[in-house]
């Protein structure tokens, strides 16, 4: 049993690095990438909210280069971010009603 995990766990680790490698990645091999099931996948190619390519109307393809820069959106801002813009905002800025 502990064998058998091992290797199923070797094989995992040897799709990633092939799938790494590649330009244009299959419906499934996106799935297994982001971790995405495949139903919440589908539902996303569906409504347009993730790039994706059919070029003969029915299977889907997906450039990594989108898919990366589409799970890399919308990023939110560290706590420390905000401190520090707070604390230029308030070196540069003049308070108001104050001479």
């Amino acid at each position: 049993m502990q064998k058998t995990q091992n290797l199923e766990q070797r094989l995992t680790n040897i799709e990633t690095l092939l799938l790494s490698s590649k330009v244009v990645l299959t419906f499934d091999e996106v799935a297994v990438y982001t971790g995405l099931s495949k139903s919440y996948l589908y539902k996303l190619t569906s409504t347009g909210k993730v790039p994706h390519y059919k070029p003969s109307g029915k299977i889907i393809y997906f450039d990594k280069k989108e898919i990366d820069n589409w799970l890399l959106s919308n990023r939110r801002v560290t706590t420390k971010e905000i401190d520090m813009k707070a604390a230029t905002y308030c070196t540069t800025k003049e308070i108001v009603g104050v001479k």
